[in-house]
């Protein structure tokens, strides 16, 4: 869990709202074809790895650049399918009856069915913004919600490891598909194999390049101009067969990606007799949650790099999301979110306003209705070898190191809703990690009353100062309740908060708190934290838990 970067406040802030996109233009439309060419393969990917048609994930970026650029005022996310969703919407796929290409009358019928759960679980997450429930998100413990993602990328790594090497895996769960990798090892299909290993190179090879000219341009794009090639030279667009090492190996269409001339013809519409099955009703929820809280958290993420400061409204922006999501099941496409990657490039690239995310998306529509013949010679090996690497930096060893460093209960909390995911699925995984989260702090001494409702006391020593004295303990599960009297103090005041009577203060509530100071930084007033010189902290990060010792704690007048 990274710190977020501090961002200087500049001056020279483009305006809001579309006069900001029309002076921005220029550098917008480049950040947007740039953004454009890593967004293309892997919206491919991710729609082949969730089982949907390969155009369904261009749909979904398309309206999502569109939607958002209209609805939400965040300015440098890009909106579209994400690697974190794959394992919701493949699950979903699954319990319809997906069969893999073995019967595609049963693929299509599942394919239909999720459709619907998406667009239901769009119009809850319109609902939410209705309701003002962005701030929801506040709600879940860090550590929880990073196990979670680096699950997804394990999940993801354990199904595309296959594809990437030509082999098709007799397992379908994540830990027996894991399992079953050095099989597929010793069984690849060479020459596909070659393509998605060359890929996995180029993509993990890339970063560590020092010249910075050759850093500017885009890992997935040098991947499809190497991929392209390399797929004619082995002739996978025509069914044949060679032999190597004794051993004889099929190559053909089926290793291509396969995109319709038209991409206006395969949309298609959700089928809504699936909502009478209770098994419908979970994946609406996983949908809805997940997508809302991954959502929510990248854009949260994204103004964190944001060099003018700007703050996203999130309500307005899970609007956006929701519409968006609305529009895309509609028509066939995939699930949306603010996704941190290609966000992340769009504010390296220059962007200055959410006219990128617009550029981004017009450019995947003429590109995909002008010359779809291109998209069918990549191959599917390439796209494998980009979910990969998309795994292995949400499961990243330094994510271990992170969480590690804020000390042994959070790792404890990531590890077990990591392994949790793994043997169980997203929803149970995630709460069994909430549940641990709260037996440690009640293990640290956090008083049970004190994570049912916040115990504070409000004083106002002069006009321009408001103190908020926290009781007992500052944990994750009452921060909603601190956060609230954080914001009705008012935009023009400096707030005091006071920890020196809590036995007990979760680092998710300092990681909270610090986000804070640098929000009351941008509207020249400060927030304050104060007494925590009698707490012992877990270890020496700055956001770790602080525990106040008894003999201490019983010193403290009640």
């Amino acid at each position: 869990m990274d710190q977020p970067v501090k961002s200087q406040a500049r001056k020279d802030a483009p305006a809001p709202g579309f006069a900001g996109m029309l002076q921005n233009w220029q550098p917008d439309l480049t950040s947007g074809f740039l953004v454009f060419l890593i967004a293309l393969p892997l919206c491919l990917g991710i729609s082949l790895a969730s089982g949907f048609p390969a155009i369904a994930g261009v749909f979904t970026a398309i309206i999502g650049g569109i939607v958002a650029s209209l609805i939400s005022n965040s300015e440098l996310t890009i909106k579209g399918p994400a690697a974190g969703l794959i394992v919701i919407v493949l699950g979903a796929m699954n319990d319809f009856g997906y069969t893999r290409g073995a019967d595609a009358a049963a693929d299509a019928h599942a394919y239909h069915m999720t459709l619907a759960v998406g667009l239901v679980a769009a119009c809850i997450q319109i609902g939410f913004a209705v309701l003002r429930a962005g701030v929801l998100s506040e709600l879940f413990p860090l550590a929880a919600v990073h196990g979670m993602l680096a699950a997804i990328g394990v999940i993801i790594i354990s199904k595309q490891a296959h594809v990437m090497l030509g082999v098709k895996p007799t397992a379908s769960e994540p830990l027996p598909l894991l399992a079953e990798i050095p099989h597929s090892l010793m069984n690849l299909n060479p020459e596909v194999a070659i393509i998605g290993l060359i890929s996995l190179v180029v993509l993990f090879g890339v970063p560590l390049i020092k010249n910075k000219t050759i850093r500017k341009v885009p890992s997935q794009l040098i991947v499809i101009l190497l991929a392209i090639p390399l797929g004619m030279y082995f002739d996978l667009a025509h069914e044949h067969s060679y032999k190597f090492a004794s051993a004889e190996f099929k190559l053909g269409p089926k290793f291509l990606v396969d995109v319709p001339s038209n991409m206006f013809a395969a949309m298609t519409h959700p089928e809504f007799g699936v909502l009478t099955n209770p098994v419908a009703w979970k994946w609406i929820a996983m949908f809805a949650l997940i997508g809302s809280l991954e959502s929510l958290l990248s854009a949260k993420a994204i103004d964190l790099l944001d060099p003018w400061r700007r703050k996203t409204n999130f309500n307005r922006d899970l609007l956006a999301v929701g519409v968006g999501n609305a529009i895309a099941a509609s028509i066939g496409g995939l699930p949306m979110i603010s996704e941190i990657v290609r966000s992340r490039a769009n504010i390296d690239n220059g962007a200055r306003t959410r006219g990128a995310n617009l550029f981004h998306s017009l450019f995947l529509l003429a590109f995909v209705a002008l010359v779809p013949n291109i998209i069918h010679q990549i191959p599917l090996t390439a796209l494998a070898a980009m979910l990969c690497y998309t795994g292995f930096r949400l499961a990243h060893p330094r994510e271990f190191w992170h969480v590690w460093q804020i000390g042994a209960g959070q790792l404890l909390v990531f590890v077990t809703t990591l392994v949790a995911v793994l043997a169980t699925d997203l929803l149970i995984g995630v709460l069994i990690g909430i549940a641990l989260q709260i037996v440690l702090l009640l293990f640290d001494g956090a008083p049970l009353v004190s994570l049912v409702k916040p115990h504070l006391e409000i004083d106002q020593p002069d006009e321009k100062t408001f103190v908020i004295n926290v009781r007992h303990s500052a944990a994750f599960t009452t921060w909603l309740g601190l956060r609230k009297q954080i914001y009705g103090a008012g935009a023009d005041k400096d707030v005091v908060i006071d920890l020196s009577d809590t036995r007990l203060v979760d680092h998710n509530v300092l990681e909270k708190l610090h986000e804070l100071e640098r929000e009351f930084e941008t509207r020249n007033c400060r927030l304050v934290i104060k007494g925590l010189d009698e707490h012992q902290s877990s270890s020496s990060h700055p956001t770790a838990s602080r525990r106040k010792p008894k003999k201490v704690e019983t010193a403290v007048p009640r």
